[in-house]
């Protein structure tokens, strides 16, 4: 086919694409629909799906590669929320269906009569921070993370990373580094700008030179850049695991390391009496798991501790906690009813934080330190694009390598893009 003949195009196979800038009619895309909410490798499936529409305000992206995270897991199960009702309830329904992918790396494809920033053909990353500016809180310089208008792309938002093309506002568009792959680059933005926040955003409990860092998965993808951050600052990061091999990954990244798997006493409190048999088999777990954490930091209990998997660590993470620290936490990914004795906050003026993504300037200060090669993100596996429900659903079994999972879109290897 001559592309100085292309006038319409009514789809291309997934791994290529028409002439710059021709926009076909339909994409193919891995589609969540409300009947088949449920593990991941079932709720994903193949569809033809019409390429949306922008607003004057909005790009269009052909996916190179899209990023694995916990948002496609929640946008699956439709647990613990529905996707596709919640946006019906805001007033911002756009499908009966949704393509989720909060992380992806491509090229600009088409842009709104507004849009500055970008041009067509510009090689970007997107960053999952999805706002509107004119709102007067944002226009008078609020946080974007308070902003009514806040949604996380590709999971609170239709037309995420998982499909040939999708759609985004302008300032959601940053420079891809030049020296990574197209999967190399679409899988930090999302766990690298939330780790940044977390660990820089909340003062005084801004990490800094000699601080002890607790990070929960620490060979996550929010663990790897959380690892990498503290180090970054001069702290000290002791990453918390789940194996030996784990354990391995994390220390050639420089961090210390705990094996959780060598401790039982994990889950929600169930009562605060201190005679009860099940509180004082907690105290004793929890205590181990602290002498361990003080053995290898040389006394030092964690100033911060980086907190994501909720209901099955959280005790444990206000106990350890130094006097006048931080919790911070980002997700419940293990449940979301976490507990703790009130005596270990109260006490010990121990503060506990909630956090969730960063804002576009932190997104856009986070891309410039991979783009100078300050922070590397690691790919653990990358998946062709017809089986992202399974790379989904080996973070729902718990069973992805340590780094971070990549799809490949429009790209046809796992080395394409570095120039």
């Amino acid at each position: 086919m001559e592309s100085s003949k292309i006038d319409k195009v009514e789809i291309v196979d997934v791994g290529s694409l028409p002439e710059l800038g021709v926009v076909p009619e339909y994409m193919h895309a891995q589609v969540i629909r409300q009947d088949r909410f449920g593990e991941p490798k079932d709720a994903y499936k193949p569809e033809k799906i019409k390429v949306p529409e922008i607003a004057d305000d909005e790009v269009l992206i052909a996916v190179k590669a899209a990023g694995v995270n916990y948002n496609c897991v929640w946008a699956s199960t439709g647990y613990p929320v529905d996707v596709i009702k919640l946006r019906e309830i805001r007033g911002e329904a756009n499908g009966d269906f949704h393509i989720a992918g909060s992380d992806a790396s491509g090229i600009v494809w088409k842009i709104g009569k507004d849009v500055k920033n970008v041009s067509v053909g510009d090689e970007i990353v997107v960053l999952p921070a999805h706002i509107d500016p004119n709102e007067p809180y944002l226009a008078a310089g609020g946080d974007d993370m308070l902003s009514t208008t806040l949604r996380a792309w590709g999971f609170e938002t239709n037309w995420g990373s998982f499909a040939q093309f999708c759609k985004a506002k302008h300032f959601q568009c940053v420079p891809k580094p030049k020296h990574l792959s197209w999967a190399e680059s679409s899988v930090y933005m999302l766990s690298g700008a939330t780790a940044y926040r977390m660990l820089l955003h909340h003062h005084p409990h801004t990490v800094k030179k000699g601080d002890v860092v607790l990070i929960w998965g620490g060979s996550g993808g929010l663990g790897v850049m959380g690892i990498q951050l503290v180090k970054r600052a001069g702290g000290i990061p002791v990453a918390v695991v789940s194996s030996d091999e784990r354990a391995e990954f994390c220390k050639k990244l420089g961090a210390l390391t705990i094996n959780r798997s060598n401790y039982s006493h994990w889950g929600a409190l169930k009562t605060a009496v201190q005679d009860d048999p099940a509180y004082l088999e907690w105290r004793k777990g929890v205590k181990a798991f602290n002498k361990e954490l003080l053995t290898i930091t040389g006394g030092k209990a964690p100033f911060i501790v980086l907190e994501h998997p909720g209901e099955m660590t959280f005790p444990t993470s206000l106990f350890v906690c130094d006097p006048g620290g931080m919790v911070i936490t980002c997700a419940g990914t293990t449940g979301y009813m976490a507990s703790f004795d009130l005596r270990f906050l109260w006490i010990f003026k121990k503060r506990v934080q909630g956090s969730h993504g960063a804002s576009v300037e932190e997104h856009t200060l986070f891309n410039d330190l991979v783009r100078n090669k300050e922070i590397e993100p690691i790919v653990s596996e990358v998946f062709p694009y017809d089986k992202i429900g399974d790379s989904v659903q080996k973070m729902y079994d718990n069973k992805h390598l340590p780094g971070s999972m990549a799809v490949l879109v429009g790209a046809k290897d796992e080395n394409e893009g570095r120039s």
